[in-house]
């Protein structure tokens, strides 16, 4: 039975097979869904509780 991940920006989880990993320098892996959700956090550097689309939209 295949691992579900959780995407690192928006936490919808990911099918098996699917998505983006991206390791940084020290190690850590962050999963990510969609090219959208890897651009928002690596590129724009976008906070993903102003984003309505996201399940932390809203959250402290």
């Amino acid at each position: 039975m295949p691992r579900v991940y959780y995407c690192t920006f928006c936490r919808y989880p990911i099918k098996p097979g699917t998505g983006l990993v991206y390791v940084k320098t020290d190690g850590t892996m962050l999963r990510f869904c969609s090219s959208k959700c890897y651009k928002s956090a690596i590129k724009y550097k976008r906070n993903p509780r102003k984003l309505k689309w996201t399940l932390s939209y809203g959250k402290r």
